[in-house]
């Protein structure tokens, strides 16, 4: 799941830092694609401060929700079916369709609980300006990343540029599906290539989500951390 579906589990956070928790293994990843930490080796240095413990609950939350939602049958069925309509809209292009099948699901229900007004994205914002950084600092220096200054300068950034926002406009949403692939594939787009996946993803989501909450119950109902 994307970073506002993770924060639909803690919408009702009192603690920013559990918020950050569970946004934490994705922003670490955008941050770096080759940051890997195991925070659970590290539980008795993390344990000695409430906060930290509640990054940690944010964090292994997210884990949780993942495997939930990736092994749902709503994920394979959908990811197979948007496999299928994709494909020939990037057959010239090297993506893999079903990499961008995932991806395009995963932003496309992040995109309806804006439409639906099921999060609040101001809230999500707030949350990540208001965590005490200091204790950040410390949990991401526990599970080994001795340098935060790169994560850091990439939170800010994230903070600065407020991009999720931009998920509420279903049109909007091939330029950071495109920039996402790129990470992986040496590319160009033209207009064409967004518009037409822009109009294969307005036909997806008003054809197959209609009931797109339902994935929502279906990990909240089997969540046991945190719970």
């Amino acid at each position: 799941m994307n970073f506002l579906s993770h924060f639909y589990f803690e919408r009702y956070a009192s603690e920013s830092a559990r918020v950050v928790g569970c946004l934490l293994p994705d922003l670490l990843k955008n941050a770096d694609k080759e940051y890997v930490f195991h925070p659970n080796r590290f539980e008795e240095q993390i344990f000695v401060h409430p906060m930290m413990v509640e990054i940690y609950q944010g964090w292994y939350r997210h884990v949780e929700v993942d495997k939930v939602f990736h092994s749902s049958p709503f994920f394979l069925e959908h990811n197979h079916e948007l496999r299928k309509q994709l494909d020939p809209i990037v057959s010239h292009l090297p993506i893999r369709a079903s990499f961008l099948g995932h991806i395009s699901l995963e932003l496309l229900l992040d995109h309806l609980l804006i439409e639906y007004k099921m999060v609040n994205v101001n809230r999500f914002y707030e949350h990540l300006e208001h965590v005490n950084r200091s204790i950040l600092k410390r949990f991401l220096e526990i599970i080994g990343l001795q340098d935060t200054t790169k994560f850091f300068h990439f939170y800010d950034q994230f903070l600065s540029w407020k991009y999720v926002h931009e998920y509420a406009d279903l049109s909007r949403l091939s330029v950071p599906l495109f920039n996402i692939c790129k990470r992986v594939w040496h590319f160009d787009v033209e207009t064409p290539d967004h518009l037409a996946l822009t109009e294969a993803l307005r036909s997806y989501t008003e054809n197959h989500l209609p009931d797109f909450r339902d994935i929502f119950k279906f990990v909240n109902d089997r969540l046991t951390i945190g719970q």
